[in-house]
């Protein structure tokens, strides 16, 4: 896409409010590029160049439409227009004189504007050029080497871009802009600009970075480190007394102190002058410089010198002042990144990045051996929240965090690593299970209220792991997972059998879901009979797997695996769909009567697009929903009664049946029994098993049948292995059967042939 150039008008800056940024309406034509304006006085005039490179038309629109008509530094605005980083590079190589980018993070690739900014400072040598890092994602932040290494002006949400700051910010750019062009003439200065600023953004914490200053400006004045740098007491607020950050040389005395008094006075006096000034001041022989960033905050530099300053020096100074803002923003913004980064918001302990780095220290030293990492997850927090309220469950876990911090060792390091999970790390005997429990007998007062609160623990002995922080982290919350699992309040340390269990099932759900997407699973058809008469009248469509070497998995094996990583939704909609086809040609093979049963798992039934599924496959296959029943457990149709008999009955009015799987085994309430719409009862294997051998196996047998028949309910007998068996269901009246005596699953074409053979039986 060519890019597109929008000069605008040169309307001189008023009074005119900036604040609300109003959506301009497309051109006419549809064009996502802007539409051109801008002549003074009928000639042209020389705009600054400003590339815009967002893969989103609007941004591009409504970025020219904020700085539409207005002037900096006597200069009309030209805008060009790139959809990408690869044709921003482009423009940029082949466009002269473009003065800022204001540039998306995140484009066709989630580093696309990063690599960008590489290219542009390490490829194009384009280091005059400004850059303006723009985001919409408001939980992204770039590197904190790509803040310091590539000289980025400034780094914002789109979200807090009003028309003002967006303003303000292209405004100083430009003003950079300008002022290192028209110093280009200067080098060598430059150059020492340039590296005084990148050896700042190397350092850390404020007084580091004061000094810096101090003596970066020593450097480009050609005189030794000397000088205060000073600003406002923070506990006084903005009309506090001023306050030594750093002091060089002769004034080192003065550092950290209140300025005043007899030397220190003279530097408070030409401090508050030049913030009143707000720029470069020389009084008496000493130099005032005013760092003024975006945080509020005001820093001056107060540095006798020793000799007068020329045109050129004073300049690169002004300079330096605004590049040293900048430093002290992103210096600040680094810091701030650094403590998101590392400690949790809301308590202020450390995060989960932080509780790694601090556990991989613990691994590498020699305590290690007698250390653990616990974490504890509090109880049904997910219902207190709901229930009282988001700022109720914060000042609760801000309790947790306190007790936990006051009553156990306070030699543990102590996270915050989820939303209700907090974790501790030290000796195991200051993170017994039965200390940490203690913590929760007492209640916790919140809001005026009592609330009683209790937790379960995974544990981790760092003597018995392998790996790093992460793993430890990782272990850990397998343990909590697997005591969750068994019971809530208690505790469990994780084992390396744990570990094996656990990465066999991930490596089995890689590869079940490679097998599904290379044909590796099928179905096969077991036979369903009419006791009576022995004839065929359905079949059982079944799930099966063979790995590439012939072996097959067994169902009890894969379908936990599918429904837990929920990829049984798709391969269920695929089940579905072969079983509707397999009907349909059996139903061209003359077997006019024949009904599909298809099993559908609770996670696929719960899936709000089911039914738009089941539509979708009778409607494709054009099987008739009278043919085709769908099984559920009998545990699936007890939870939720209110839902699942909704459910089902938006099921039962697209035509199918509905049969209850492995009844029996559940607990069955017979009243939702009758609200249910359900056609068939299956009689679970286990019990037809038993009916030969015990006598309770022929009472439920005998009970489900009775029940189906009160109910109206078809029964069907699942595992009817021996003839013997097939007679008792008969004397108690069960009407149908499926199992090995009648037949084993079989392939579509075994199935035809099996059906073609018992027909040829019949009629002889």
């Amino acid at each position: 896409m060519p890019a597109s150039i929008t000069p605008s008008g040169p309307l001189k800056e008023d009074n005119t409010p900036l604040d609300e940024l109003v959506f301009a309406d497309e051109s006419a034509d549809g064009s996502r590029d802007s539409a051109s304006a801008g002549m003074a006085g009928g000639a042209a005039v020389h705009a600054w160049r400003i590339l815009v490179v967002d893969d989103d038309a609007d941004v591009h629109s409504t970025t020219t439409f904020a700085l539409a008509n207005v002037e900096m530094q006597g200069r009309p605005l030209a805008f060009l227009h790139a959809y990408s980083a690869r044709e921003a590079y482009e423009i940029l190589a082949r466009e002269p004189e473009i003065a800022v980018v204001l540039l998306d993070v995140v484009m066709e690739r989630a580093d696309a504007g990063l690599q960008l900014v590489r290219r542009i400072r390490d490829d194009l040598k384009l280091h005059d050029l400004r850059i303006i890092l723009r985001t919409g994602q408001p939980g992204y932040a770039p590197e904190m080497d790509a803040i310091r290494g590539y000289d980025i002006n400034d780094y914002r949400t789109k979200s807090e871009l009003t028309r003002t700051k967006l303003y303000t910010t292209v405004a100083a750019a430009i003003r950079s802009y300008e002022q290192i062009r028209a110093l280009d003439v200067n080098r060598l200065g430059m150059e020492h600009i340039v590296a005084a600023c990148a050896e700042l953004m190397a350092l850390h914490g404020a007084r580091d970075v004061a000094l810096g200053i101090l003596a970066q400006t020593g450097k480009l004045l050609g005189q030794p480190p000397e000088g205060v740098l000073c600003c406002r007491d923070e506990q006084l607020g903005g009309l506090g007394r001023l306050r030594a950050v750093a002091a060089a040389g002769a004034c080192r005395h003065l550092d950290g102190r209140d300025l005043g008094g007899q030397r220190g006075e003279q530097f408070a006096l030409a401090a508050e002058r030049a913030l009143r000034m707000r720029g470069l001041r020389i009084d008496d022989g000493l130099l005032s410089m005013v760092f003024a960033g975006k945080s509020g905050r005001e820093f001056v530099a107060c540095i006798p010198l020793e000799r007068e300053l020329g045109e050129v020096e004073e300049r690169l100074l002004k300079v330096f002042c605004g590049m040293v803002a900048v430093c002290l923003d992103n210096v600040e913004l680094v810091t701030r990144l650094n403590k998101s980064a590392f400690h949790d918001p809301l308590t202020g302990l450390p995060n989960r990045n932080c509780m790694v780095e601090l556990i991989d220290k613990r691994l590498a030293a020699a305590q290690h051996a007698h250390g653990v990492l616990a974490l504890a997850d509090l109880d049904h927090f997910a219902e207190t929240n709901d229930a009282l309220g988001h700022h109720f469950g914060d000042l609760l876990l801000l309790a947790v965090a306190e007790r936990i911090k006051s009553r156990l060792d306070p030699a543990l390091e102590v996270g915050r690593i989820g939303s209700d999970i907090f974790a501790m790390l030290g000796d195991a005997c200051a993170l017994e299970p039965e200390r940490i429990q203690a913590l929760f007998r007492e209640p916790f007062r919140i809001d005026g209220q009592d609330v009683q609160v209790s937790s379960t623990l995974g544990l981790v002995r760092l003597s018995e792991h392998d790996g790093n922080g992460a793993d430890a982290l990782k272990d850990a919350d397998i343990a909590l997972k697997r005591a969750k699992s068994q019971q809530r309040t208690g505790h469990f340390y994780f084992s390396r059998s744990m570990g094996v269990e656990i990465r066999e099932r991930v490596r089995m759900m890689h590869a079940l879901r490679n097998g599904f997407q290379h044909g590796q699973l099928f179905l096969d058809y077991q036979p369903q009979v009419d006791l009576a008469t022995n004839r065929p009248f359905g079949a059982e469509a079944l799930l099966r797997w063979r790995l590439d070497d012939g072996r097959l998995v067994a169902p009890d094996r894969f379908i936990p695996i599918a429904e837990y990583s929920g990829l049984i939704v798709e391969i269920g909609e695929w089940v579905l769909r072969q079983a509707c086809a397999e009907l349909m040609r059996l139903r061209a093979a003359g077997h006019r009567d024949f009904t599909m049963s298809v099993n559908v798992s609770q996670v696929q039934f719960r899936h709000p697009r089911f039914l738009d599924m089941l539509r979708a496959a009778l409607d494709d296959t054009g099987a008739p929903p009278e043919y085709i029943e769908l099984e559920i457990t009998e545990s699936m149709a007890m939870e939720e009664p209110a839902a699942l008999v909704e459910k089902l009955a938006q099921v039962k009015r697209t035509g199918v049946s509905i049969a209850i799987d492995d009844f029996g085994t559940g607990f069955s309430s017979l009243s939702h029994l009758q609200r249910l719409q359900v056609d068939r009862l299956k009689i679970d294997r286990a019990f037809v098993t038993e009916i030969t051998g015990s006598a309770r196996g022929g009472s439920i047998a005998q009970m489900v049948v009775q029940l189906g028949r009160n109910l109206g309910l078809s029964v069907i007998a699942e595992g009817v292995e021996d003839e013997r068996q097939a007679q008792i269901l008969r004397q108690l009246g069960c009407p149908l059967a499926q199992g090995y005596l009648y037949a084993r699953p079989l392939s579509p074409q075994k199935l035809l042939e099996w059906l073609a053979g018992d027909r040829a039986t019949r009629a002889a």
